[in-house]
């Protein structure tokens, strides 16, 4: 019962610090829908900074938590390095040709980030290239965070979690400008926005609270031009669905569990973890109870002995 009180608390450390979405009110749980969320995606050129790979592509659809868009960002980046990946992004030498390099970002995506939830769909991903490329040029450690995909897979009881596999899911409609870093993160954004509008009950975060994200003293305050791919989806309001299919989970799975592949044998440990978490807060109620019980019992016999 432990671990999954472990899982509970936020990660800690790099550059975002992970939080989560509950249904269970208490502490420092803020109501999700009252947050702004910076909602980012990255394309780029592997799958492992520390192999090499470099970010090609970056977009930030910055909203509130009932889907109203507020500021979209989206640019090409010039990656200083051979353009490999192409049959997933699309994404030629000769596009990224004077696109700004990632470092010349960091000022940019600060003032994004700041006051905001930063969301994305296997936000570890993301997370991996920012700690590796912006952190040096300014970016803070520490950016409060939310991972869709672990928040999908905690709430809702679904086949496959993949980004264009729940939107279709969840809302009829396969994500528009698929491996586009916009096309993504409008699609995450629609998710995340969805999934706080159509809960069954509110939805709270729980981690470090949106603060102002100030670039450091090293960051280069420039943005340089901007560079679009061709395939960029056009911007504008988010096209929300009001009802979900009946899939939201009856007990929510601890957040923490729900990273990685998400196995059979990960989704049983999850569910084990929530039956218990479930009998720990009915013996808790219980134990609340019981006292409460105790405690009237014993002031109606101290009011009875008054009167006598």
């Amino acid at each position: 019962m432990l671990e999954w009180m472990r899982a509970g608390r936020p990660r800690m450390g790099g550059a975002v610090a992970h939080g989560a979405l509950t249904r269970a009110r208490g502490g420092s749980a803020l109501p999700a829908r009252g947050l702004e969320y910076a909602v980012l995606d990255v394309e780029t050129t592997g799958l492992d900074p520390a192999a090499g790979a470099r970010v090609c592509e970056v977009a930030v659809v910055r909203m509130r938590g009932d889907g109203t868009v507020l500021r979209e960002f989206s640019t090409l980046v010039d990656p200083g390095a051979p353009m490999e990946g192409r049959e997933f992004h699309g994404i030629t030498d000769g596009d990224v040709a004077g696109a700004p390099r990632a470092g010349a970002l960091a000022g940019e995506l600060a003032g994004l980030f700041s006051g905001a939830v930063v969301a994305g769909h296997n936000l570890d991903f993301e997370a991996a290239f920012l700690a590796s490329e912006l952190v040096p040029s300014g970016l803070p450690e520490g950016v409060p965070g939310l991972c869709t995909l672990r928040a999908l897979r905690s709430q809702v009881d679904l086949d496959r979690y993949s980004l264009p596999r729940a939107s279709l899911a969840l809302n009829g409609h396969w994500p528009s400008g698929q491996h586009t870093a916009l096309g993504d993160a409008r699609a995450c954004a629609r998710i995340l926005a969805e999934m706080l509008n159509t809960a069954p009950g509110e939805l709270y975060y729980t981690g470090p609270a949106p603060r102002d994200v100030v670039l450091g003293e090293q960051g280069a305050e420039r943005v340089g031009p901007v560079r679009l791919k061709s395939r960029t989806p056009v911007k504008g309001a988010l096209p929300l669905a009001t009802v979900w299919p009946r899939r939201w989970r009856p007990q929510e799975l601890p957040p923490e569990l729900c990273g990685g592949a998400f196995t059979g044998a990960d989704r049983t440990a999850a569910l084990k973890a929530a039956r218990e978490r479930g009998l720990f807060r009915e013996a808790a109620a219980g134990a609340v109870a019981l006292a409460g019980a105790a405690a009237a019992a014993g002031a109606a016999r101290s009011l009875m002995r008054a009167l006598r």
